[in-house]
């Protein structure tokens, strides 16, 4: 498989308290896995690298390394950066992206999305809350707040059959300025 930059994506972790995975550890776990350049993005687990082999291997590698280094579980999507990029390219909310990317979302999952996960998810969005499956990319704009949203982690989790890692677009433009450094 080519050398690929990729982007890691780890779910349920925090720089304190419970769960604490500081971003230094992280970026020395991928070193010592022998990704090269990594480089981590803001404090909640988003990691660039350049790596060779495929993004499943990667992910489930830097899970069992981060599970062996601090005693619990952090599911890890991994993406290449292209791909990323054109998964961002293809935002069907543009005016959410402007108005209010704090509150637009996007997704990913190792789990192959049902064909139906639009309209799955649709009962549970509340106060014009907008959602669409792009490609590899689930979307949510969650108009009114995350916090008070039906759409949570583990709604998306038992739909999609596996772990669902979101970010909002300030988020991501944050990883694209930081590769792009």
């Amino acid at each position: 498989m080519a050398v690929a930059r990729l982007v890691a994506l780890l779910r349920g972790i925090n720089v304190g308290g419970k769960h604490k995975l500081p971003m230094a550890d992280l970026r020395r776990i991928a070193g010592e896995l022998g990704h090269r350049d990594p480089v981590t993005v803001i404090q909640s687990g988003n990691l660039l690298f350049t790596a060779d082999g495929d993004e499943l291997t990667a992910a489930k590698t830097l899970e069992r390394a981060l599970a062996e280094e601090f005693g619990f579980a952090v599911p890890v999507v991994v993406r290449r950066l292209d791909a990323l990029r054109r998964d961002l390219a293809g935002c069907p909310f543009p005016d959410a992206q402007a108005e209010r990317a704090n509150l637009l979302h996007a997704g990913w999952s190792r789990a192959k999305w049902p064909k139906s996960l639009a309209a799955d998810l649709a009962p549970y969005a509340t106060a014009g809350e907008r959602i669409a499956v792009a490609g590899s990319c689930l979307w949510i704009d969650f108009v009114g707040g995350v916090a008070r949203s039906k759409v949570t982690s583990a709604v998306l989790d038992r739909l999609v059959g596996g772990t669902v890692t979101l970010r909002n677009s300030k988020t991501f433009a944050a990883i694209l300025a930081a590769d792009s450094a």
